[in-house]
């Protein structure tokens, strides 16, 4: 079979993430020519490939008899007539079995079948010509040859077409999607030709930038500019854009994506170039926009000397590894050469599937890393000294933590189990152990916390601080940021899976606002913020703009053609659901503990000027929340965490759980929602945690 792409690939791989529009599942051919198409599929395989055989036994004949037809001006004695039909026929007929043209699926031929044909065709041309002129002279005008090779290609390609395009219009289930890429370079190009071969799919324009295409035609495909887009949609019916712009800034594709959103139609994008690049993507998987689009923010490329000065040629160890940011960290430490990667993990099967992908990265990339996958906990302090020890390791990269809010919220005394006394125990055994770098994953969460996970994050920074005055060789830092985009629990899969489903989206408040961050961006970050480390270091990323929450999910169900369902649109098409804010969750995250930050050599890195607590004040605190962990006592942890984290104000009381009703009105119809657990934070709660001024929070275009 050829390999070229197949219809049902290329509809699988569009038609992934669309949304729950209904449409009729019907034949589009009419009932006898279905039935003629599965009959026809249904055929043995060797009778299709005699019947495709006698065929193309039939139209080379027709082909010569046309081309000498032309040339009537010269006559042919039939004896030479007939020998060269022989010669023609016999030739054509091999060149064409000999390239595989008989074991193609006819169906699903494309341009490289085509060209496979025509080739075929030249060879049996010349080599029928050859034999008739070392057998007796060519008789026939080469000419006529010339026009019988034009022909013999147009009615076998053109017969094969027609039975793919009968077939394929008789099996048809859904109308034709009429679709403008946006992007008139080469990958929209080629994207053109997937879908001219397939029925399913019409492209009917393209868009472009460039003043110099506009008028011209690709694969018979006018090129139009941006701002004709909105005639197109409404007078050729456009039902779909497709970006075809692999290698766009992801600033410029906010700008382009913020100008389609007003059209109403469902956007996709092709894979960005490096996935594409690297062999993660094809020209043609299509992916919805997701929130990395919205933001229009393009990554700093990496200071080579920052990414490198811990990790070249050393031994590392990354906590957590099998979590969204541990395992990035993993894949990015490994581009960098170390001499080993130790994953620690507490997970099987992730840990499995992290080492799995990395040794093929490793073997892609003809690296000598040596991989260590390791099951445990990193709070086991005695293990870790050992692993320490036995490893050499000189860097550690702490990213296990417990980081679900209402999660944590529910379950106190496992939450700073494993976020503060895990922290301290593996950080202890790096400093027996004489490791030179420990770099802590801390969160935004983490400055002026209302929930446990907060405040436990803020103690386990606070804990690596103390330690650092007991430390000559080891350098103790933390990196503190905010959401990452696609990790596990983010709002952006869930909203994508959600429009899915035809909705409802839920959100938990109309002035919710986060910031965000990609996930390999963030690691990227981590790693060059802690070869800055002098020691105690709290370093903060530059998040760019918070985005809020409903906008986000507004822009997503628009961005996939469909409208936002209100009291004002009560046809619309998907439905925001206000739930009300989880236990323990703010309306807004801070990165700072008031504003004393300084510059460091990387742009998008700060460095926090902040109070921490001496050792020994430390060691006594956590020495009371061990004796509270140890008797489940979670009013003695809370006190203990309180004690630490001076900024810690509990939005509720976290062991009582009092709940109160509490109302508030929907965006979309003013109605009070659900009852809500009573928070200080909601209206009327302290200054720093009610909603700040929101212009200018929307996602950046």
């Amino acid at each position: 079979m050829d390999a070229t792409i197949s219809d049902q690939q290329i509809r699988c791989n569009v038609l992934e993430g669309t949304s729950g529009k209904s449409e009729p599942v019907r034949p589009i051919g009419g009932p006898l020519l279905t039935r003629m198409a599965q009959f026809a599929i249904g055929l043995p395989r060797s009778t299709k490939r005699l019947l495709t055989f006698g065929a193309d036994a039939l139209m080379l004949p027709i082909a010569l008899w046309t081309a000498l037809a032309l040339k009537s001006a010269q006559t042919v004695d039939p004896g030479h007539f007939a020998r060269a039909l022989v010669w023609a026929s016999a030739c054509g007929l091999a060149s064409l079995a000999a390239l595989g043209l008989y074991r193609t699926v006819t169906r699903f031929i494309g341009v490289r079948v085509i060209a496979r044909i025509a080739a075929g065709l030249t060879i049996g041309t010349m080599i029928a010509a050859l034999l008739e002129a070392l057998t007796g002279g060519w008789h026939v005008p080469y000419s006529a040859l010339a026009i019988y090779w034009a022909f013999a290609v147009l009615f076998v390609a053109g017969g094969r077409s027609l039975v793919r395009f009968l077939c394929l219009s008789g099996l048809k289930t859904r109308p034709t999607r009429r679709v403008a890429i946006y992007g008139a370079g080469e990958a929209g190009a080629r994207l053109s030709t997937f879908f001219l071969g397939g029925p399913d799919f019409k492209p009917i324009a393209f868009i472009d930038d460039c003043d110099s295409l506009h008028g011209t035609q690709i694969n018979g495909i006018p090129v139009y500019s941006s701002e004709d887009l909105p005639a197109l949609v409404a007078t050729r019916k456009v039902d779909r854009i497709l970006m075809a712009m692999p290698s766009v800034s992801r600033r410029r594709r906010g700008e382009i994506l913020a100008g389609l959103e007003p059209l109403g139609v469902h956007v996709q994008l092709l894979p960005d170039l490096e996935d594409i690049i690297a062999g993660k993507a094809r020209i043609d998987d299509l992916r919805e926009v997701d929130a990395a689009d919205l933001l229009g923010r393009d990554p700093v490329p990496p200071n080579p000397q920052l990414f490198e000065s811990c990790i070249r040629g050393k031994n590392v160890l990354v906590t957590g590894a099998g979590g969204s940011i541990g395992s990035e960290l993993c894949r990015q430490i490994v581009k960098v050469g170390p001499n080993r990667l130790v994953l620690c993990e507490m997970s099987e099967l992730a840990l499995y599937q992290l080492e799995r992908e990395l040794r093929e990265q490793l073997e892609g990339g003809q690296l000598s890393t040596e991989l260590i996958p390791l099951l445990g906990n990193a709070g086991e302090r005695k293990r870790m000294a050992d692993v320490l020890r036995a490893y050499a390791v000189e860097t550690v990269y702490h990213a296990a933590a417990y980081k679900h809010v209402p999660i944590v919220e529910h379950n106190m005394i496992p939450g700073i189990q494993n976020n503060v006394i895990s922290t301290w125990h593996a950080a202890e055994a790096a400093l027996e152990s004489g490791v030179e770098t420990f770099v802590l994953v801390s969160t935004d969460k983490a400055v002026n916390p209302t929930n446990v996970m907060g405040a436990s994050k803020r103690l386990a920074e606070l804990v690596l601080q103390g330690l650092q005055e007991r430390s000559d060789s080891t350098r103790f830092c933390m990196v503190r940021f905010g959401n990452v985009l696609d990790s596990s629990g983010s709002v952006v899969p869930l909203f994508r899976e959600q429009i899915r489903r035809g909705g409802p989206v839920t959100v938990t408040h109309p002035q919710v606002v986060r910031y965000f961050m990609t996930i390999p961006e963030a690691a990227q970050l981590v790693i060059q913020a802690g070869s800055m480390a002098t020691g105690g270091d709290v370093f903060v990323l530059d998040m760019g703009q918070p985005v809020r929450i409903d906008d986000l999910a507004r822009h997503m169900i628009s961005l996939m053609g469909l409208t936002v369902r209100d009291r004002e649109h009560p046809d619309g098409d998907i439905e925001i659901h206000y739930m009300g804010l989880r236990s323990g969750e703010k309306l807004f995250e801070e990165l700072l503990i008031g504003d004393n930050a300084g510059g460091t050599e990387h742009p998008m890195i700060m460095r926090a000027m902040e109070k921490y607590l001496p050792w020994v004040k430390m060691r006594q605190i956590l020495d009371d929340l061990g004796k509270a962990l140890e008797s489940f006592d979670c009013k003695g942890a809370a006190v203990a965490l309180r004690e630490a984290v001076s900024e810690y104000q509990p939005a509720e009381d976290i062991c009582d759980h009092v709940w109160a009703r509490r109302a508030i009105p929907s965006a979309a119809d003013g109605k009070v929602t659900k009852l809500l657990p009573h928070r200080r934070h909601l209206d009327g709660g302290s200054p720093r945690s009610r909603p700040r001024p929101t212009e200018g929070v929307s996602p950046q275009p």
